[in-house]
C-alpha cells in the first residue's frame, strides 16, 4: 500500500495511503475547505455521521454517533445492518486542538490503534493526514484488509459534504 490511491477527486485531491514501517499507516488528502471546516466535519456528530459509513458498504448505517470531542472525551459508534445486531466501536480523545489536531484510541479490543489526524492551512485548503499506530504487525495487517481499505471513499464522501456546507 505504498502508491497513491486515486479518488474521484484526480490528481489535485488524491488520497494518498502509505504504510510506514510494520505497525503504521499514514493516509493524506487535500481538501478545498479551510481547517476550521474539516475540523468541524470531524468533531461535530451530526456532520461525522452524514460522511463516515462507505456508502460501498450497503445496508450498513452509523446508528448510533456519541462524541465528546474535547481532550479526555470519548467517543462510541454504533454501527448496524438493519436487524438488531450492532457492532460499538469506542475510545478515548488524548488530544483535541481544535481546528489543528485530534488524537484518540480505538478500545475495542486488543489490536486497537493510536488515531491522530491533523487539519494543516494551506491557503484557504487543508492538508488532512490521518495516522495510525498498531500496537503489531499483524494488527495493521488486519486493518489494511479491513477499515483501512475504506479511507479512500471515506475521504470522498467527506470532499463532497465540505462542498455542500461552506465555511
Amino acid at each position: 500500500m505504498n502508491q497513491p490511491v486515486d479518488s474521484a477527486g484526480g490528481a489535485q485531491n488524491r488520497t494518498s495511503a502509505e504504510r510506514k514501517g510494520d505497525r503504521e499507516l499514514v493516509v493524506t488528502r487535500t481538501f478545498d475547505a479551510p481547517p476550521s471546516t474539516v475540523y468541524r466535519a470531524w468533531s461535530q456528530p451530526e456532520l461525522f455521521q452524514r460522511w463516515w459509513v462507505p456508502k460501498s458498504a450497503s445496508g450498513i448505517s452509523l446508528v448510533s454517533c456519541d462524541m465528546d470531542v474535547r481532550t479526555g472525551g470519548k467517543y462510541r459508534l454504533e454501527f448496524g445492518a438493519g436487524g438488531s445486531d450492532t457492532m460499538a466501536f469506542y475510545g478515548k480523545y488524548l488530544e483535541v486542538v481544535p481546528n489543528e489536531r485530534i488524537v484518540w484510541t480505538n478500545d475495542e479490543g486488543e489490536e486497537g490503534a493510536i488515531t491522530t489526524v491533523t487539519f494543516e492551512g494551506q491557503g484557504g485548503r487543508t492538508l488532512l493526514t490521518f495516522h495510525e499506530v498498531y500496537p503489531s504487525k499483524e494488527a495493521l495487517e488486519e486493518a489494511l484488509q479491513g477499515s483501512a481499505v475504506a479511507l479512500p471513499e471515506q475521504l470522498e464522501q467527506l470532499a463532497e459534504l465540505l462542498s455542500g456546507i461552506g465555511a
